[in-house]
């Protein structure tokens, strides 16, 4: 990437995270307010209701520890005119993956090999925007499993965005401005012998666990 290129992107990222914190009051957390410092490759999973939603994650997260992060985002969006692909691919490193579910595995041996080389994700393994209301947390699909699987010494970090879904509902244009919030949880690690069942409801459940809606009912 040359100069023009980098400093267009170093400028766009600076005036996007200034745009989201304005527009839902999320702020880059500092590093003793996350439960523990990411040791190894990580996975910051969270639920999913817009296109806005790995923004929220990357704005959330200390600024030292976002050159070593690249959000996981569909080709097919992010690649349907220059703009988008010079923002996925010159200001967030974004990891692009086809989603017409025609070959998940490689989408997935794609995020291995970024956390082989010691590269964050960021993921949402609902698979699909959730956008009923009466349901809080859709299931998981197979992916995160595969990625502790095969790269077992990755941390995952479960995030749960607040009011996302009302800033940027699904079909619509433009935000509506609304505090929002990052809830950030415990890591957790795959156990030994653990199988995919186990590994996923218990990815599901550290997520739903932060929900404030979920802790209200509880």
């Amino acid at each position: 990437m040359n100069f023009i290129k980098r400093r267009l992107a170093w400028l766009t990222d600076q005036i996007l995270c200034l745009f989201i914190s304005f527009l839902t009051g999320v702020r880059p957390k500092s590093e003793r307010e996350i439960p523990s410092m990411p040791t190894h490759a990580t996975v910051y999973y969270a639920n999913h209701a817009s296109h806005g939603d790995f923004l929220l994650i990357w704005v959330s997260l200390p600024r030292r520890w976002r050159k070593h992060v690249r959000p996981v985002a569909g080709a097919d969006y992010w690649l349907s005119n220059p703009i988008k692909r010079f923002v996925i691919t010159y200001v967030f490193n974004g990891l692009l993956v086809a989603r017409d579910g025609n070959n998940p595995q490689a989408s997935t041996e794609k995020m291995q090999a970024a956390l082989m080389r010691r590269q964050s994700i960021i993921i949402f393994p609902e698979g699909t925007r959730n956008t009923d209301e009466n349901c809080t947390l859709q299931p998981f699909k197979s992916g995160i499993y595969h990625l502790a699987n095969q790269v077992p010494q990755t941390n995952f970090v479960p995030m749960w965005i607040e009011n996302i879904n009302h800033v940027l509902p699904k079909g619509k244009v433009l935000p509506v401005p609304l505090l929002c919030q990052v809830h950030i949880g415990e890591p957790l690690t795959i156990r030994p012998y653990e199988g995919k069942e186990e590994f996923i409801a218990r990815c599901h459940a550290a997520l739903l666990a932060l929900a404030p809606q979920h802790k209200e009912n509880a």
